[in-house]
């Protein structure tokens, strides 16, 4: 393979990892501001109500985007952040975990928080895979290139 392909290639799978991370990282974001904004549209499914559901959603809200600020770095240059792109993996499995433990635990009879916490577990789910998929693709056709070198 020539030098000039083999880059090449390198730079096909850091594309998907950007991608793959942008595409995980404006869902986040939406959903944060969405939270932060406009938590009266939120607070129901998640069963809670008055000033204090309403400060909580927006709790939410800005750590959902605490959360996020590890994201813009690993899709302006994913290789040179690949340290921080195991940092955003780590996270996903963090909240993957953490929501899937919160809804094995829920009491039958919450039918509406169970269904809010199930689509924050799929989301995360398919946001792992993807982004853990482009990024185990971006490593491997680096290390690829360095031993066809």
């Amino acid at each position: 393979m020539s030098e000039n392909r083999q880059s090449r290639c390198v730079a096909i799978a850091a594309w998907a990892v950007r991608l793959c991370f942008a595409f995980v990282f404006a869902a986040n974001v939406q959903c944060a501001l969405g939270f932060a904004l406009m938590p009266e549209a939120y607070m129901g499914a998640y069963e809670l109500a008055g000033a204090s559901g309403r400060v909580a959603t927006q709790g939410i809200g800005v750590a959902f985007l605490m959360w996020n600020c590890t994201y813009p770095l690993v899709i302006w240059q994913p290789w040179r952040h690949r340290v921080l792109a195991v940092v955003v993996l780590i996270q996903q499995v963090v909240g993957l975990v953490g929501e899937s433990l919160i809804r094995a635990t829920l009491p039958a009879g919450h039918d509406l928080l169970a269904r809010s916490i199930d689509l924050f577990i799929t989301f995360d789910a398919v946001g792992l895979v993807l982004m853990g998929a482009s990024f185990a693709a971006l490593l491997f056709a680096a290390k690829s290139c360095n031993k066809r070198r």
